[in-house]
């Protein structure tokens, strides 16, 4: 790739790496100490990167909520490439509390964000999805070096498709979903099993049942 910003995805799933139910219910998968682990981590990075399905399903925040609070709350980014994020979303509304960045292909029409307080920024597209190595480019340009993307799956899948995660954060919990529950990776498309990218384990931490898995590729 040709920026320099290191990104960081992390997985928060049951055993079986599902990270909802099929009605689409998530909270809570893992348990509180995971939880507050996540919002040290979001105040460690610049930015925190979502995908719109995320935003619609979840209307998260995204803040790092933590004791004490950061010095600066990370920038939030939505990948929106037909700009679909709520005008009156959470994250738009707490545009105050830190920038929020709704990346998005050119043609979408940004009109209806422009007295909220939230950035558009227009991204080039491939195969009708945000180019993400220019959205990254963007985001060098900004200063944003530490990038934690918070999924969902579909997103997931395109970064790591595109070989553009340099660390995996993989919180589990001692439970079991089922084939029915949402993936936190969609589809990557292998065909043959040396497609498939190996891992190397750099550390393990426990969260009383949870667990957290630092991985960076092999």
């Amino acid at each position: 790739m040709s920026s320099n910003v290191s990104v960081t995805l992390k997985l928060a799933t049951s055993l079986d790496g599902r990270i909802a139910l099929s009605n689409g219910l998530s909270q809570w998968i893992t348990n509180s100490k995971s939880r507050a682990r996540v919002h040290e981590m979001r105040a460690r990075h610049d930015a925190v990167l979502v995908g719109v399905g995320t935003v619609l399903a979840d209307d998260p925040l995204l803040t790092a909520r933590t004791v004490p609070a950061p010095a600066k709350q990370p920038a939030r980014i939505v990948a929106d490439s037909r700009l679909r994020t709520p005008a009156h979303s959470r994250l738009v509304e707490s545009a105050g509390l830190g920038r929020v960045i709704l990346a998005h292909a050119d043609d979408a029409e940004s009109d209806r964000f422009a007295n909220t307080g939230a950035e558009t920024w227009p991204v080039g597209t491939v195969t009708e999805r945000l180019d993400l190595e220019q959205l990254l480019r963007r985001c060098e340009a900004e200063g944003f070096q530490r990038i934690f993307l918070e999924g969902g799956g579909t997103l997931a899948a395109s970064f790591l498709s595109a070989g553009l995660v340099d660390v995996l954060a993989w919180f589990r919990a001692p439970i079991l979903i089922g084939g029915d529950g949402i993936p936190a990776v969609n589809a990557l498309g292998h065909e043959q099993m040396d497609q498939a990218r190996r891992w190397e384990l750099q550390s393990r931490e426990s969260f009383d049942a949870d667990c957290l898995e630092i991985w960076t590729p092999a």
